[in-house]
């Protein structure tokens, strides 16, 4: 039987492209754009089918540790979890999980994809990476082309050159992003589009990376031999990751190698890269209308609407894109390219509206703030069944807490109590304690904080299940 094939996902991602719904503390690779799973649940189950691939490695930021798993935990799937302590691009990112999966399988054939893309025709995809494999095992590195729709300059463009293996050629020059007349030019020469996914012999990878950046390989496989292992996921060990050279792997790798091929792929690809490409990828109406949420269109042609909690009409508008959540508001052109350059304000003057939503993520469940003053803050606090917080005190602040929904486990101090819906307890500054949820349903609860200073940074974790600091 065919040894199958090590997909290797990269879902460390924090961009900011499709600001307000994408955050640093939750990026868009987590984001059900399309449908009821987000595209990295997507990815994971395109590369399901066991006969074809081998337990998936991921590798991601330790902030997006609890996320990734409670996303496999939603569509059934596991992987091994790589932990990368700090941000170094894709370059060493990718050596981390390959040098991984030559530990676990030393003729490893890895595939690495991105978690934030698009693809609509699953067999299209699986037929490619078929066509790909025994090219890769020869010793290729095979990078998956896409056919280009339009003359992008969104996209840096590959030049196929001769013919390896059926579908498959070799690469006979890498290009940046053009300008629109060079963009044309490129595809009608038939050039592809750089999709950032790629098929390879782990060694092959590790091999070519090593006679640019020797040290940089050196730095990451010592951070995969010396990583340790926590609450199921595989901590990269941060000294040795340091020492690493941040790069992609475009650059690192890509564009020096002679060993580089090419397979054209058409199945309905996108790097969702804007907003733009999400209306472009979303059901219309006759006038080109994209909505997700209520809204109500009048003489307005070409717009996309994303706002679940509001209603949103527009009248006499064409090109927009009008994005709301709880906490911000984006109205821009489709066609604009300036949003980085937005969020960089933003980011100066308002950074927590880049950083996380008014819904926060926790690995027991979430909370979202729905008031707030001087001395006082409410908040709206779900714990998943099973799930407990820390056993903590504050300095600064004394907490009620109203049940209404599910059955609650509280500590204060010595004393543990059950306190079930519609009925209540006070927690008094400086209180050790500790809310659990022993039930079968998620637990619901109002928080009503009072004090004189209600920061998250006013909590002395005692305990705690996920080892937060």
């Amino acid at each position: 039987m065919t040894q199958p094939i090590v997909p290797l996902i990269m879902c460390g991602g924090a961009g900011t492209r499709l600001w307000p719904l994408s955050r640093e503390g939750w990026p868009k690779q987590f984001i059900a754009l399309f449908g009821e799973h987000s595209t990295f649940q997507d990815t994971m189950l395109r590369v399901a089918d066991r006969a074809r691939f081998a337990r998936p490695v991921i590798v991601t930021n330790a902030a997006y540790r609890f996320i990734v798993r409670e996303q496999l935990d939603e569509i059934g799937a596991d992987a091994d979890i790589l932990l990368e302590p700090m941000r170094k691009d894709s370059g060493p990112a990718i050596a981390a999980g390959t040098a991984f999966a030559v530990a676990r399988e030393a003729d490893a054939v890895v595939l690495a994809l991105a978690a934030d893309h698009v693809v609509r025709d699953r067999d299209a995809f699986t037929a490619a990476c078929a066509a790909a494999l025994p090219v890769a095992r020869d010793g290729h590195i095979v990078t998956f082309g896409i056919a280009p729709t339009q003359a992008s300059t969104a996209y840096g463009y590959i030049r196929p050159g001769k013919a390896i293996a059926g579908a498959v050629r070799k690469v006979a020059q890498f290009v940046e992003k053009p300008d629109e007349a060079i963009a044309a030019r490129y595809v009608a020469d038939g050039y592809f589009w750089n999709s950032g996914n790629f098929m390879f012999r782990a060694e092959t990878l590790l091999e070519e990376y090593r006679s640019v950046d020797a040290d940089s390989v050196a730095a990451v496989t010592a951070a995969v031999e010396t990583a340790g292992r926590d609450l199921g996921f595989v901590t990269l060990d941060p000294e040795a990751f340091a020492r690493a050279k941040p790069i992609s792997i475009d650059y690192a790798v890509m564009e020096t190698t002679a060993r580089a091929a090419v397979i054209a792929l058409s199945c309905g690809w996108s790097d969702v890269g804007s907003w733009r490409a999400v209306w472009e990828l979303s059901p219309k109406d006759a006038d080109g209308n994209a909505a997700r949420g209520t809204a109500v269109f009048d003489d307005a042609r070409d717009c996309n609407v994303i706002a679940d909690d509001a209603v949103v009409a527009l009248e006499g508008v064409d090109d927009l894109v009008v994005v709301a959540t709880g906490d911000a508001v984006l109205v821009a052109r489709q066609q604009n390219g300036g949003l980085k350059r937005l969020v960089a304000k933003l980011k100066a003057v308002v950074p927590r509206v880049t950083e996380s939503h008014l819904k926060v993520h926790r690995p027991w469940g979430s909370y979202q703030s729905l008031d707030a003053g001087d001395r006082h803050q409410v908040k709206r606090i779900v714990v998943k069944p099973g799930g407990r917080l820390s056993l903590q005190k504050h300095h600064h602040r004394s907490e009620h807490w109203i049940v209404v929904r599910g059955t609650a486990a509280v500590t204060v101090d010595e004393t543990v109590r059950t306190v079930h819906e519609n009925e209540s307890v006070y927690i008094p500054i400086g209180a050790t304690h500790r809310l659990e949820n022993p039930g079968k349903i998620p637990l619901e609860l109002i928080e009503v904080q009072t004090g004189s200073y209600l920061g998250e940074d006013d909590i002395v974790r005692i305990e705690d299940d996920y080892r937060r600091p």
